[in-house]
């Protein structure tokens, strides 16, 4: 079981603090001869798999590295354009890593608007007035639990669905919050979270939760 991350979104649905507990990687690497027997194709300024699905790499997995060398988006190391590169018959044989590309903070912050908006949705939506809103999306690989104080600051983690005491975590935070950012006297309200007491406070609520599930007396 796993907390996997943590995403605070203030009143007007702006990103204030993100922070990654656990990322699972489903990587593949292979080797391959001319021509490559893969589609590739940019999204998003990176270079992703659009057909071809074989040895672990499937649909939408990003090209990580290029003979053991991280890429950088559409580009090599040395700054050659990726696509270019794999069209080049003299490169190969070439060993290519695939996996999910991470977030990227745009993406982060696009994302935390979005949940904002279906927050709001979710409660213009009850047919009884005063709803709290989406309080926990399931899928099959993650739960996201929300929880949204009084002053509208929002406090979600996406888990593993078998996770449990994720209730007693989004408190747990919302204290650890209390305690190291509102009382931080450089720290202005609505904006974004830089306090390193905060982090080391909420890296040890995460240990706790996914070791205990729970949080006792004085913890």
């Amino acid at each position: 079981m796993a907390i996997f991350s943590v995403y605070v979104v203030n009143k007007a649905g702006g990103l204030i603090y993100q922070f990654d507990n656990y990322v699972p990687r489903a990587e593949a690497e292979k080797t391959f001869s001319y021509p490559l027997d893969l589609v590739l194709k940019i999204h998003d300024e990176k270079v992703v798999v659009s057909f071809g699905q074989r040895d672990g790499i499937r649909v939408g997995h990003a090209l990580l590295s290029i003979n053991g060398v991280d890429v950088n988006g559409k580009f090599t190391a040395d700054g050659k354009e990726i696509i270019e590169y794999l069209k080049d018959s003299t490169n190969y044989p070439v060993s290519i890593r695939f996996g999910r590309a991470r977030l990227s903070s745009n993406e982060k912050l696009m994302l935390a608007s979005m949940f904002h908006s279906l927050f709001a949705i979710g409660s213009q939506l009850s047919p009884e007035v005063g709803s709290s809103g989406i309080e926990m999306l399931e899928t099959d690989m993650f739960k996201l639990h929300c929880f949204q104080t009084l002053t509208g600051i929002k406090f979600i983690v996406l888990a593993d669905p078998r996770q449990s005491g994720i209730d007693a975590l989004l408190r747990k935070i919302y204290e650890i919050y209390s305690d190291f950012a509102l009382k931080n006297p450089f720290y202005s309200l609505e904006m974004p979270i830089r306090c390193e007491l905060f982090d080391q406070n909420l890296k040890g609520a995460l240990e706790i939760a996914e070791k205990a599930g729970n949080f006792g007396p004085g913890s």
